[in-house]
């Protein structure tokens, strides 16, 4: 907060003079306090220098007090709990399309759709695996199934991951873990593991800021759990 001083000198001897200038310091204060935005306008003829000394630690406590405040109240708005880490990473699992490939689905009239029970549980471990469709990914393209948690392509046979708060999902894994998976793109967040394989979109969440993985994290954390262990990864046979 400025403060800034501004000196009027005259010469008032008579106790009218004296009235005058009080009510000019007085109206400049009040109107600095109020409109001015906390720009202090202290108006007062050399008679009145002696009020320096007492005014100036006033203005300077006030100042400190509300700088202080502000500070306060910009760290509370700034703490993070975990209930709004688990909101944002909830807003950011879903617009970021994780159900379309996590979630398996069941048909009905308006077509697919997720299916109660079972999100992000990935590939249903009882549901076999289709043959390789050798003949179509040769001629240039990706076959992926009906809910697509299973994409085939020249990388071989990719199931989409249990990202529940399960076991045998993501349900032991630590945050560092998570980060590496999404960041580098490592297989169950070992450093030291494969890379991950399409559809997984990894190199576009590797841009993600450090509060939007941690509220990921915490959302697929706070997941019903679902028993799912899916089928491992299948590399195309050359």
């Amino acid at each position: 907060m400025a403060i800034r001083l501004t000196l009027i000198w005259g010469e008032h001897s008579n106790s009218r003079g004296l009235k005058q200038h009080f009510r000019a310091f007085r109206n400049g204060f009040e109107q600095a306090f109020f409109v001015k935005n906390f720009q202090f306008y202290i108006i007062m003829k050399h008679k009145f220098l002696f009020l320096l000394p007492f005014v100036l630690p006033v203005f300077a406590m006030y100042s400190c007090n509300s700088t202080t405040q502000e500070s306060e109240k910009t760290a509370t708005s700034d703490t993070i709990t975990i209930d709004s880490l688990e909101h944002l990473g909830g807003y950011l699992v879903t617009i970021s399309g994780c159900n379309d490939c996590h979630s398996p689905k069941m048909f009905g009239p308006a077509g697919p759709q997720l299916q109660p029970g079972k999100l992000l549980s990935g590939y249903p471990a009882d549901r076999p695996a289709p043959a390789f469709p050798k003949k179509m990914v040769s001629n240039g393209f990706v076959v992926v199934n009906a809910d697509m948690t299973l994409a085939m392509g020249p990388w071989g046979s990719s199931f989409s991951a249990n990202i529940t708060s399960d076991a045998t999902g993501i349900g032991n894994w630590s945050y560092k873990q998570f980060e590496t998976a999404i960041r580098h793109g490592k297989f169950k967040g070992q450093e030291d593991g494969r890379q991950l394989v399409p559809p997984m979109p990894w190199q576009n969440f590797k841009v993600l800021k450090d509060n939007d993985v941690k509220a990921i994290f915490a959302y697929l954390k706070s997941t019903k759990p679902v028993k799912n262990i899916v089928p491992g990864y299948i590399p195309l046979k050359r």
